[in-house]
């Protein structure tokens, strides 16, 4: 699928953990739910889910904001599993995923569609006032970090509009379950109702 109108930028050359049909899936929900406001994305890393998300928004002129503080989740710090060498920062010692997310951004010509937030998902979220037509939340995948961006950003979710949840496993032999948790607790809330799941990729829409 040609998202963008760039012939050389190839989304595969972008670094991420994201599976084609979910990126897929995240580029046509926020095509229709762009129409009415603008997207935000909780966990950018390199950009992957970000071209998907701004391309459909770009579309529709509307505005992606992207929220990352880009210093990692726990498993990509040195030493744990995820961990990439090309994005440490041995000057400052920590990871730094915001100038590959940068680079992709201005290759795939997203850069007056995208606005990066380059802060904790709590603290971009205390004084956050504007309405959103999709959350997309894929932050880190400990309980804690979970719920903190879901308590942060679902209620600013319009009614009709989008929650998004990356990483939903039902079964715990299938991954980590902070996700599913949150997934769940969308749920239970009474604000939103379930939609197909696109492989790991939980849809809700509010309705209240």
């Amino acid at each position: 699928m040609k998202l963008l109108q760039v012939p050389e930028f190839d989304i595969q050359s972008v670094k991420g953990f994201l599976a084609d049909d979910e990126g897929e899936g995240l580029y046509q929900l926020a095509l229709t739910a762009s129409q009415m406001g603008p997207c935000l994305e909780v966990g950018s890393y390199c950009g992957k889910s970000t071209v998907y998300l701004g391309a459909a928004c770009q579309q529709q002129g509307q505005t992606l904001f992207a929220v990352d503080h880009h210093r990692g989740s726990e498993e990509h710090q040195l030493g744990e599993e995820y961990h990439d060498p090309e994005l440490y920062d041995g000057q400052a010692q920590k990871m730094d995923s915001f100038r590959t997310f940068r680079d992709t951004l201005q290759r795939a010509r997203l850069e007056y569609t995208v606005v990066p937030v380059v802060a904790p998902s709590a603290v971009a979220a205390r004084h956050w006032a504007t309405p959103l037509a999709l959350v997309f939340i894929d932050g880190g995948h400990a309980l804690e970090t979970a719920l903190a961006d879901y308590r942060s950003w679902a209620a600013h979710v319009i009614p009709g509009g989008l929650l998004l949840i990356h990483d939903i496993f039902p079964d715990p032999a299938d991954g980590g379950q902070a996700p599913y948790d949150i997934y769940k607790l969308a749920l239970a809330s009474g604000l939103f109702e379930a939609l197909p799941t696109i492989n790991t990729l939980g849809v809700l829409r509010r309705i209240a």
